[in-house]
């Protein structure tokens, strides 16, 4: 029995309105299918562990940046809160694991808080004044630092939170997993959830329905620099050295994966799920590089493997706009 035409007219729209809001998902499980169809050991446990402990930190930093967007903000200082926070955290290490954590996560209060007060109290636009957290942190670090990479202690179990593996899976992974279940269920399930999304879609009249817009973003910023220093104790823990000079384009890693995952720049719309989605994603692809120019067939530089994520970034991005992919193909076509 075939469908009827007018059938066929309809469902083929409502298909690519659904793969245009699955755009991430289909295209991170079309770049798993291609990389374990093409290279050998591509889903090899040394390779899944390895991007997992990785791109953890890129995910704790995109998931405090998905709540500052959506609110209508921006957090330019996350890379550099990591990179602050890596340092004062492998300062306190060889006083053991609680003191290295617990110093690294106030630094990131530190920021978040200045952050937040700046937009929230001073009324300073987002960009300036993240900038100005940016600038702040990364100073900061360099002071502390003096301006060179300071070495963890092995003699306590500090490094355990970046090299250490619990029950088959890297701690990394575990800390970025029940960060992303947390922020799904305050998203999803909270007040605060609601009023990040009402803030964002509509800071005016959330104000007037007397919703907390200042609190709410207070806490967004707060909640951002927390999670890039807990990124920044696990950078520390991972390679052995607190590094004032890390945290480099971080803040664009975190921003192109909140809006492969759908976020709208704008704020008011966004999900947790899809910007680890859009995290592993980019992750990916530079992992797929790699495997491409450990096979000897190209030679690609970083410079190269940049210009690639870029270019697929942005084939994504306009996928979830079929007014924009429109005008790029008529454009193609004259």
């Amino acid at each position: 029995m075939t469908m009827p035409a007018r059938d066929r007219s309809t469902s083929r729209p409502q298909l690519l309105k659904v793969a245009s809001q699955q755009r991430v998902m289909i295209a991170l499980a079309l770049l798993i299918l291609f990389g374990a169809l093409r290279y050998d050991n591509f889903l090899g446990s040394f390779n899944v562990f390895s991007v997992m402990r990785y791109n953890s930190m890129f995910a704790l930093t995109s998931l405090g940046m998905c709540f500052v967007i959506m609110t209508g903000g921006i957090d330019l200082s996350v890379g550099t809160t990591a990179a602050l926070a890596s340092v004062v955290s492998a300062l306190l290490s060889p006083y053991g694991l609680v003191p290295g954590l617990c110093g690294g996560l106030l630094a990131g209060v530190v920021v978040g808080t200045v952050n937040g007060l700046l937009v929230t109290r001073v009324g300073i636009q987002p960009f300036i004044a993240t900038l100005s957290g940016m600038l702040m942190a990364s100073g900061s670090g360099l002071l502390l630092a003096r301006n060179q990479s300071v070495s963890v202690s092995y003699d306590t179990s500090f490094t355990e939170l970046g090299q250490g593996d619990l029950s088959g899976l890297p701690v990394p992974a575990w800390i970025a997993i029940f960060a992303y279940l947390a922020g799904s269920i305050l998203l999803n399930y909270t007040a605060f959830g609601r009023n990040v999304l009402a803030v964002g879609g509509n800071e005016e009249a959330a104000r007037l329905m007397g919703l907390p817009v200042a609190r709410t973003k207070f806490l967004a910023y707060l909640q951002s620099g927390v999670l890039a220093s807990l990124a920044g104790v696990i950078l520390a823990a991972q390679f052995g050295a607190g590094q004032p000079a890390e945290g480099v384009g971080w803040e664009l890693f975190s921003i192109a994966a909140v809006v492969v995952g759908g976020t709208l720049l704008t704020g008011g719309i966004g999900s947790v799920v899809t910007t680890l989605a859009g995290v592993l994603l980019l992750g990916l692809i530079f992992n797929v590089l790699n495997f491409e120019n450990g096979m000897g067939w190209i030679s690609l530089s970083a410079y190269w493997q940049s210009v690639i994520r870029g270019v697929f970034l942005m084939i994504v991005v306009m996928a979830g706009s079929g007014k924009k992919w429109a005008v790029f193909r008529r454009s193609l076509a004259h």
